[in-house]
């Protein structure tokens, strides 16, 4: 399938806020009818005579949320693929599952029209983010374990016509890398701490730096922290390529936000096929997508049979960088700063661990970039001091030590209004990334 234009992989990125709405209402009126007459789930805990009635996306705000909870209680209650399953066993051609870093995995139903649409989703972000057909991919997300960044990437590659490399973050870093020096795919995608990671083992696995290896476009997701500016820098100069980030989620689809060559923010691309809300996280009241706001993200998908959700909180907390963009997509833009079941308070201070990852990684060469938030106390609150784990680089005097801990607490104190207990570490503590996301704080 080609793109629609040199800029855009469909018509309806450009498309003006009027015209972009009458096709999503349009799309959600003939979505509730099919929830109406096809999801026991919806049906009961809405009703088919209140689905009946929505016209538009306006009309979504009286409804309830659907929570992750009530998810993981329907497949529970009704295995394989829950209460909220509304498509036939026999229409059923994939099913796809969570990273279930918190018990059981999710599982995710898709019909051969629900895979057709998660992979347009997916060729809009990354045709954003510079991916281009004819291009070779080096396929640096997770394979196993049916998670999403695995086979969905696989066919949102090929619904592009880019030619997939799946070697997968499981392989190692040596693999992955030898195919890299051999078959120079122009493309890589993964999450960005171990892309970063990846590069700096070139030159002791191949015997040479990743800039020469001919990467020209990175894609970035699976964690936040992508976008922020110390991040690309680094893997734009390790990779000597440009580094756009999107974003995505495996009860909606393999990823659905992403961000262009302007590289200030991800765009929302589809209004044709899902709706996004931005809600206050603690009112759940609508929030205007005005440059500057910011909040959580509640998802309905439009033109979905097998798994359809109303209304689903994703806990994915964001800020709006703009409404408006050269590229000439009218759909706003956000940055992803964490989420908000993630979100620590420090002594009545709200903070999302990415941004201390942020100021660690602008301490670079006396740093590496790697810490943790290594949290000893319950749940996520504290009135203590935060306490923050950073490497220092192989070779830091004492006295370079020292002086990088007073800059660890000084900036999180400037930056952030939260005091830190700030401990150092030699180069190589800290475990590295793999195919696993990393995970900033660690309880102890």
């Amino acid at each position: 399938m080609p793109p629609y234009s040199e800029q855009h992989w469909a018509e309806i990125e450009s498309a003006s806020p009027a015209q972009a709405r009458r096709v999503q209402d349009e799309r959600l009126r003939e979505q509730v009818a099919y929830l109406a007459s096809h999801s026991t789930f919806y049906r009961d805990k809405i009703g088919a005579d209140v689905l009946a009635g929505i016209r538009g996306v306006d009309d979504l705000a009286g409804l309830p949320f659907t929570e992750k909870q009530e998810l993981r209680d329907s497949l529970a209650a009704h295995p394989p693929l829950g209460r909220h399953v509304a498509a036939a066993d026999d229409e059923i051609v994939q099913i796809q599952a969570s990273s279930g870093t918190t018990g059981s995995p999710s599982y995710v139903g898709l019909t051969a029209s629900d895979v057709t649409t998660w992979s347009e989703l997916g060729a809009r972000a990354l045709y954003a983010n510079g991916f281009r057909p004819g291009m070779r991919m080096l396929h640096g997300f997770g394979m196993s374990k049916g998670f999403v960044g695995g086979l969905p990437i696989v066919q949102i590659a090929q619904h592009m016509g880019i030619v997939d490399i799946p070697v997968g973050a499981e392989a190692g870093a040596e693999r992955l890398l030898r195919v890299q020096a051999d078959q120079r795919p122009q493309a890589l995608i993964g999450t960005p701490h171990f892309l970063a990671y990846l590069a700096s083992q070139a030159p002791s696995i191949v015997g040479a730096d990743a800039r020469d290896l001919g990467v020209q476009v990175i894609s970035v997701g699976g964690e936040p922290g992508g976008g922020l500016p110390t991040v690309r820098e680094n893997l734009e100069a390790l990779w000597s390529a440009t580094s756009r980030e999107m974003l995505g989620g495996t009860d909606i689809a393999c990823t659905y936000w992403g961000e262009c060559d302007a590289a200030e923010g991800m765009h929302f691309l589809s209004p044709d096929l899902m709706v996004a809300e931005l809600i206050d996280p603690d009112t759940g009241d609508r929030v205007d997508p005005v440059e500057g706001a910011t909040g959580e993200l509640v998802y309905t998908a439009l033109a979905r049979r097998a798994s359809p959700l109303l209304r689903f909180r994703t806990r994915d907390h964001v800020v709006v960088t703009g409404t408006d963009c050269r590229c000439g997509r009218t759909g706003y833009k956000v940055r992803c700063v964490g989420r908000t079941d993630d979100m620590l308070i420090v002594r009545g201070i709200n903070l999302f661990p990415s941004a201390v990852k942020d100021l660690v990684n602008g301490l670079r060469p006396d740093a590496t970039g790697e810490m943790r938030i290594r949290a000893d106390f319950e749940g996520h609150s504290t009135q203590k001091p935060l306490p923050v784990v950073v490497e220092y680089v192989t070779g830091l005097s004492g006295e370079g030590q020292e002086t990088l801990r007073r800059t660890v607490f000084d900036r999180v104190r400037s930056a952030l209004n939260v005091s830190t207990a700030v401990e150092l570490v030699p180069e190589g503590t800290l475990k590295r990334p793999d195919h696993v996301k990393v995970a900033l704080v660690e309880r102890v």
